[in-house]
């Protein structure tokens, strides 16, 4: 659970939890408030076209007002959700037991207002002050014609998102101590990033750690939001009265998750995970996105030609070719009626091996090959020997476990350099590097199994020869293919793997990368980051040279 959260972007809007003192008494304003007024046979006129400047400062002046008041009914009837909207204040008045609301206005820019707030938590006799800055905009609503405040759950506190409540209560676990493997605390003052994965780890392990809860107001996340408060453990805004921390080992290296942490700050909307491929214990895990979500662990995307990494074992282990068999790398590739290209500017081999298309990243060469593989081939090779996609990972808090579809038609070709329906995380892709370079599934963990006892997902993993193709095709890969440029300087046993992929149109595509160094596999994602080599090869690169 965290203290002193930092404002987040969610739906596009900043936005704390308000109220309003100062503002006077106002009139509850019925449904024709903000009209146009009548026509000359007497008809309302409902408004069209962007709210005035007078009808957003009307708005948000009785909105908080009324919100000052504990009216959540009245506030609501001002946003244009107004069952969504009463709930949430409802609860802030009630169950985060939040009042002495005072807001300020700030000045308004267009139809955005910001604001900032001062407010008491109560509860059981004690009290703390709380304080945000947030801001939130007037739209006009679409059957009345009224200006009305966008509800987003945001509009409550910054870090609200669909589903989520505030509650003041003892706290769901005891505060955690989280340490390294080598006893060094990790605290998210030093380690930002680290947030949302001690809030999971304190939800999962608080009461084993030793501690006694304290009680504090916290966000209580449900994970109503697609892909948001999944895993998440409450979040902590204010503490009333301190619990007792109990101290909790991690697998996590401090130096690593240092180097993580300023590798991902240089490229928004990025995540890496770093793994140790001799026992799958995660050694590092960042994010640098506006969400908080944890991508790293429970990101759900297209991994582009990282991918090719569990399609090469797929076309090996199947007698289809090997390393320096053919893989031809025709510009175009068929399948099914859809064409696929290779990027700008490569240049055609008809006479390819299957590494030197493998280290150029040719997606012509693997879609030649969707004809001789069955539609589960590549399902069959994820889940038997690299532990993908069986959705049986017990890492110590939440994660993905990827995913990798017998999907037919253009798909079992797209699928093939990692587009279609097969979906990855940084996580997944760490641990498939970790799995190419030892030939051995060990299921990533962010805690001892021995903790809790649980149970490691397991696979069959790779043969010695397989193993020994694709580390010779990925350190070809590292030293003069894709990845050469992000892996120069560093040495010993190098390899790795680009990839690019646009998902819902995107114009930009997603950056990925994975590689391996020495006992460490590391694989990043950044969305919108470009090709491979751009964004998250930096960024792996940096976790290798830090951890190596």
């Amino acid at each position: 659970m965290r203290k002193g959260a930092k404002a987040a972007v969610v739906g596009g809007v900043f936005a704390v939890m308000v109220g309003g003192a100062g503002y006077g008494a106002y009139n509850f304003v019925t449904a024709l408030s903000g009209d146009g007024g009548s026509d000359a046979a007497g008809t309302p006129v409902v408004r069209t076209g962007p709210p005035s400047r007078d009808e957003v400062e009307e708005t948000t002046r009785k909105f908080f007002a009324a919100w000052a008041k504990g009216q959540a009914a009245e506030a609501a009837s001002y946003t244009n959700y107004e069952a969504e909207a009463e709930g949430l204040l409802a609860a802030y008045r009630d169950e985060a037991h939040i009042g002495d609301v005072k807001i300020t206005p700030g000045t308004a820019s267009g139809r955005t207002v910001p604001f900032s707030v001062k407010a008491t938590v109560s509860y059981d006799g004690k009290s703390e002050p709380l304080a945000y800055d947030g801001e939130l905009t007037v739209v006009r609503g679409k059957t009345t014609g009224r200006a009305l405040v966008d509800w987003q759950p945001s509009v409550v506190h910054p870090e609200l998102r669909e589903g989520d409540t505030l509650v003041t209560s003892e706290a769901a676990a005891p505060p955690i101590r989280a340490v390294d493997r080598n006893g060094v605390e990790l605290a998210e003052e030093k380690y930002p990033s680290l947030g949302p994965i001690l809030d999971a780890l304190r939800d999962k392990y608080g009461d084993q750690a030793g501690g006694e809860p304290g009680i504090e107001l916290a966000v209580r996340h449900t994970g109503a939001g697609e892909g948001e408060g999944e895993g998440q453990g409450d979040t902590t805004l204010v503490t009333l009265a301190k619990g007792r921390a109990g101290e909790l080992r991690t697998t996590l290296s401090a130096t690593a998750q240092a180097a993580a942490e300023k590798a991902v700050e240089r490229f928004s909307e990025s995540s890496v995970v770093a793994v140790k491929p001799s026992t799958g214990e995660v050694l590092a895990v960042a994010n640098h996105r506006e969400d908080g979500f944890n991508a790293a662990f429970l990101g759900k995307l297209a991994p582009g030609s990282t991918m090719k990494i569990i399609s090469a074992a797929t076309l090996i282990d199947n007698g289809i070719t090997t390393s320096t068999g053919p893989a031809p790398c025709p510009p175009t590739a068929t399948w099914q009626s859809q064409t696929f290209k290779n990027l700008d500017g490569m240049d055609p081999n008809e006479n390819a091996t299957l590494s030197e298309s493998f280290a150029r990243s040719c997606n012509t060469a693997f879609v030649k090959y969707a004809d001789e593989v069955q539609v589960d081939s590549l399902t069959r090779e994820a889940e038997e020997r690299f532990g993908i996609g069986r959705n049986d990972w017990k890492v110590g808090i939440p994660s993905f476990d990827g995913s990798v579809p017998a999907s037919g038609g253009p798909d079992t070709a797209a699928n093939m350099i990692g587009q279609g329906q097969v979906q990855m995380s940084p996580l997944n892709m760490a641990s498939v590097t970790a799995t190419a370079m030892t030939g051995s599934f060990r299921q990533p963990v962010i805690v001892p199994p021995g903790l809790d006892d649980r149970q490691l997902a397991t696979a069959k993993g790779l043969s010695a020869s397989t193993v020994q193709q694709l580390r010779q095709m990925m350190n070809r890969t590292a030293t003069s293919g894709t990845a050469a440029a992000a892996m120069s300087g560093l040495g010993g046993s190098i390899g790795a793997k680009t990839g690019s992929a646009e998902v819902d149109g995107q114009t930009v595509s997603n950056s990925w990368f994975t590689g391996y160094r020495g006992d460490v596999a590391a694989a990043a994602m950044t969305q919108e980051g470009g090709h491979g080599g751009d964004a998250a090869g930096p960024i792996v690169a940096s976790v290798l040279r830090a951890a190596g």
